[in-house]
């Protein structure tokens, strides 16, 4: 009686075991899908705002005077849900003649801004394009860029803070395109 009675709570036991590790497994997948559907739901957020966007060129963000200092430029500017307000540029330059022109470019503070233009390890930024690329809707921008300065190690990176606005830059110097993103901090 005795062994059946160890038996029987055994399998009992082994029994909520086995509940326990699916009900965890459960709650696990729904907790990924919440976070998976709250991320969508902001990038959408945000991805309407991007939709909601109005063609600009380069001279409307640094208006420049003589000589032009790019070529074949088109732009985008949005604002974020949350209120920030941002450009995507895509130009040709020499970024020899670009980066003087943007270090010289006014600044509502010089004390939160910098003087020259510093070259960064681009990774960081790949990794953040890459991040939100996951989440876009197919067709929402040509993300074939990526690939390229995923593979080609001649891509040079930039920072640059003339505050308010704060840019990166993506150099690809066989071809001198330009890729901008550039933050209006408040």
């Amino acid at each position: 009686m005795a062994a059946l009675l160890l038996i029987s709570c055994n399998k009992i036991e082994e029994k909520i075991d086995q509940t326990v590790q699916k009900t965890t497994e459960t709650v696990q997948q729904k907790a990924q899908q919440a976070v998976e559907e709250t991320v969508k739901k902001t990038v959408n957020e945000s991805i309407n705002s991007l939709t909601n966007s109005q063609d600009i060129k380069f001279n409307d963000v640094f208006p420049t005077t003589g000589t032009p200092v790019v070529s074949e430029d088109k732009g985008k500017k949005f604002k974020f849900p949350t209120g920030t307000e941002g450009f995507i540029l895509k130009y040709k330059a020499d970024i020899n003649v670009l980066l003087p022109f943007l270090e010289s470019q006014p600044t509502s503070d010089e004390n939160k801004s910098d003087k020259k233009a510093r070259k960064v390890d681009g990774q960081s930024i790949i990794d953040k394009i890459d991040f939100v690329a996951k989440f876009l809707p197919e067709n929402t921008f040509d993300t074939s860029f990526l690939d390229d300065i995923k593979t080609d190690k001649n891509i040079q990176y930039y920072k640059l803070k003339r505050f308010p606005n704060s840019s990166t830059i993506i150099y690809n110097p066989q071809n001198q395109t330009i890729i901008q993103y550039v933050e209006v901090n408040k």
